[in-house]
């Protein structure tokens, strides 16, 4: 059944707008509706599905951060791709240097960070929902992963870093989730959180189509300012923001896909280099952005 909200789920407004119809390319082919508060420029996906029914919008091949699966050739560079992001992502919480050196990552998927990050002397605990993710990163990898529903008996302070790489769009019980997390942090810890950004310049160019849309596991389509807002009302700060390199050429590859029926290598790759030099100038034109949260 779909779950409707009366209420902006960061602000609590209770005034929103139709903003887009989007159609879900990966498994349903289902469409659904984004709307728009009025207050604070939220725009999430409004019906939903419940968290209960949400399972069986990734039951799907494609969706290769469940799957870890390598054939076809969108496959294959997203592992490509993937192998060089953990590198990426893995020097950054390095350099972040916070303690203690303990690592939660929510939302771990297959578990390829976290195996990266345990080699690299991290002490690593995961969060995953999906049955089978959750199973590949414990068999695969031999790691510590557990379903979502015990952050709340994770000790306070326990993790020195807390990471979400493109992870809270997808969380039913946002604020819930962001207050636990809060808790589990220590005081001299950092919280990670990438997301798509809506205001993204190939958003502007492919519109509806846009894949970083992905509906409906995409519950909400952050934008700068209300992420400020549902974090500072958390009682975080906001220490840095920039942006993912490899997401607009990927997303545009996948959005020409959604829109013409195939993909063009060509085309993404000039779409990918304008949205990186627009987001240059303006970092709200960048198709996601990387934040580092601290504790007021």
């Amino acid at each position: 059944m779909a779950e409707l909200l009366e209420q902006c789920p960061i602000c609590g407004h209770t005034g929103y707008d139709p903003y887009l119809k989007v159609k879900d390319y990966t498994v349903s082919e289902e469409e659904f509706q984004l709307v728009k508060c009025l207050s604070c420029d939220l725009v999430y996906t409004n019906p939903r599905p419940e968290q209960s029914l949400i399972g069986r919008y990734y039951k799907s091949n494609d969706y290769i951060s469940h799957t870890n699966n390598s054939e076809g050739l969108m496959n294959r560079l997203y592992q490509i791709a993937r192998k060089r992001a953990i590198r990426t992502k893995l020097e950054f919480i390095d350099a972040l240097a916070p303690e203690p050196r303990t690592l939660l990552d929510y939302g771990c998927g297959t578990g390829e960070f976290l195996a990266a990050a345990k080699a690299d002397n991290w002490i690593c605990a995961g969060l995953e929902p999906d049955d089978d993710a959750r199973k590949l990163a414990i068999d695969n990898h031999l790691l510590n992963v557990d379903h979502p529903k015990h952050l709340k008996d994770m000790p306070a302070g326990q993790f020195g870093a807390i990471t979400l790489w493109h992870v809270l769009e997808h969380v039913h019980d946002l604020k819930e989730t962001i207050d636990y997390l809060k808790r589990c942090l220590s005081s001299k810890g950092v919280l990670v959180i990438a997301v798509p950004n809506r205001t993204a310049y190939e958003a502007e160019i492919y519109g509806p189509y846009w894949a970083a849309y992905d509906v409906p596991r995409h519950l909400y389509h952050f934008s700068k300012k209300p992420m400020l807002k549902l974090m500072e009302n958390a009682g975080f700060m906001c220490d840095s923001i920039q942006p993912l390199f490899f997401d607009p050429f990927y997303i545009s590859l996948l959005s020409g896909g959604y829109k013409n029926g195939s993909k063009n290598f060509i085309t993404a790759i000039w779409h990918g280099i304008q949205t990186t030099i627009k987001g240059k100038n303006d970092i709200e034109k960048n198709s996601s952005l990387l934040y580092v949260f601290t504790k007021k």
